[in-house]
């Protein structure tokens, strides 16, 4: 029986069968990055040919090119919004602080429909400036429909973490740059931002990963990035070792992401030496209006808008009598399949979690790195993966909600993972210690003292898994059974053919649940 040191310097055996259980699910989340290796190199010379090709080139240069231009677009707007609500007197902050945070729960399928429908050819804005003589709006497809829909739908990654940063602040560093006669502008700049970069560079990287995998926005407005181009090798061309080869760049440049951040981080320390000082909200004078102006414009572009034109096509719709009976069925499906796969996800992420915090070590410390796996690969590739795997090896799951349900639980899977550790370390060892010493196994002991502490924890993993599920799109539309249609597939296929009252329903039942999600995520932490 191998043997681990344990943290506080006890050796600890590693079961075997957790290590079994933990070992086969890391395994799981990494056929897909295996997968598209393999598949690479068994093309040979058509891996050059696949990636030197002019489409290709130029849909990798518009993947660099939005994820660069989103990222920073939502740098230069979340952070001066994290400090008007968090270090201001800017009217309703707390409102704002709120608000702010809503596009998160809106798919960017969803920001997609609502540009097009909104700006596009025949669209909203179109109908009510003909009276004027407006008759052409400037195209909102390609680069800037794209960039303007995902950067109002990603700035909360930044601003979620910047906003924390500034509560948490040291309030004497705030002092003492007053102190020496820096107005708020500059102690902004001298004291406030540097604070701010592990915050901004977390929000950052989250963003450009998202960015990087974007399928639904780009695919509707006509923006090719690599993403769309391999959806169209596989589904239009039957084209798999190309959609495979094609991958490669979103993996590197994923890793490349990942790898940077963490080279970037340096160690200087953000932490105060003594005893924090009291923060104090920045009188803004005159510029508190403008201020609030600002958060205002944020929010009804972010917001205000999809909602409203959402609700604009429910009510058309509603009114010339559109069939909204398929939507039953839709969220049947959606719940039945985000369920599930919350729950595979949250065992699978049981045994890594029970390694990583119970018997530390390289090798637990391993698996847990390599289970986040998931989170950074684009959406398509492990799709792709697991098509190939089913289609040639397990041909009984190929096409069956079984394979959706793994390959949402291999994406989503650090959800939960994160939750479950987190519980786990919360539960006391000595009771699990005391149990043992009174006979019970170490199932039972699981069981009856172990899990019940961990049930708040795991749950509200498995509701951000249950949620991202519901919002996946390249994922659903590659792997899911024939017919199964659920909330995403409507959207986009109501969408993709203009029919945009038949889109608005599922849109708003879409944007209550993740809405409903955003708004618990945001009571908890205030809570904790």
């Amino acid at each position: 029986m191998a043997v681990l040191t344990h943290a506080r310097g006890r050796a600890r055996r590693l079961p075997w069968t957790t290590a079994a259980l933990a070992t086969a699910v890391t395994a799981l989340v990494l056929l897909p990055p295996v997968y598209l290796v393999a598949r690479a190199a068994s093309a040979g010379s058509g891996i050059e040919e696949a990636l030197t090709d002019s489409a290709a080139v130029r849909a990798l240069g518009r993947t660099l090119l939005l994820t660069a231009t989103v990222t920073g677009s939502c740098v230069a707007l979340a952070v001066p919004l994290a400090w008007i609500t968090a270090r201001t007197d800017v009217p309703l902050a707390r409102l704002w602080s709120v608000l702010l945070v809503l596009p998160l729960a809106i798919p960017s399928f969803v920001g997609g429909f609502v540009m097009i429908s909104a700006f596009g050819p025949g669209g909203m804005a179109q109908d009510l400036l003909e009276p004027l003589g407006v008759e052409r709006l400037p195209s909102i497809y390609g680069f800037g429909g794209a960039w303007l829909v995902l950067s109002l739908l990603s700035y909360p990654y930044i601003y979620l973490q910047a906003s924390a940063a500034l509560s948490r602040m040291d309030g004497t560093l705030e002092e003492a740059a007053r102190s020496l006669g820096k107005n708020g502008w500059t102690t902004f700049l001298h004291v406030h931002l540097p604070q701010l970069r592990p915050a901004v560079a977390a929000g950052g990287i989250l963003i450009a990963l998202y960015v990087l995998s974007e399928f639904g926005a780009v695919s509707m407005l006509h923006y090719d990035t690599l993403t769309p181009l391999i959806y169209i090798e596989y589904t239009t061309r039957f084209d798999r070792s190309t959609a495979a080869v094609l991958g490669l760049p979103l993996i590197a440049l994923a890793a490349l992401f990942v790898t940077v951040d963490g080279l970037t981080r340096g160690s200087a320390r953000y932490h105060a030496r003594g005893a924090r000082g009291r923060q104090r909200r920045l009188a803004l004078g005159g510029w508190r209006w403008p201020a609030f102006a600002f958060c205002g414009l944020v929010v009804l572009l972010g917001v205000g808008v999809p909602v409203g034109v959402i609700l604009y096509w429910l009510v058309r719709g509603l009114r010339a009598g559109t069939d909204t009976g398929f939507v039953v069925e839709a969220i049947g499906n959606s719940a039945r399949a985000s369920a599930l796969a919350a729950a595979v996800a949250a065992l699978g992420a049981l045994p890594i979690a029970l390694l990583s915090a119970r018997h530390r070590g390289w090798f637990s410390g391993l698996l847990e790195k390599l289970s986040y796996t998931g989170q950074a690969l684009p959406a398509i590739t492990i799709a792709l993966a697991l098509v190939f795997f089913t289609a040639n090896y397990t041909t009984r799951f190929y096409q069956t909600l079984t394979v959706l349900v793994i390959a949402y639980a291999v994406r989503f899977l650090p959800e939960v993972l994160g939750a479950t550790r987190t519980a786990l370390l919360q539960v006391n060892p000595n009771g699990e210690e005391a149990a043992r010493s009174l006979g019970a196994g170490p199932v039972r002991t699981f069981l009856r003292v172990t899990a019940p502490q961990m049930v708040p924890g795991v749950s509200a993993g498995m509701l951000l898994v249950f949620l991202s599920a519901v919002k996946e799109l390249p994922i659903t539309l590659l792997l899911s059974p024939i017919g199964f249609e659920t909330l995403a597939t409507d959207i986009w296929a109501s969408t993709s053919e203009a029919f945009f009252t038949r889109a608005a329903l599922p849109s708003l039942i879409l944007l209550a649940l993740s809405g409903g999600a955003v708004l618990l995520m945001l009571r908890r932490e205030r809570l904790s």
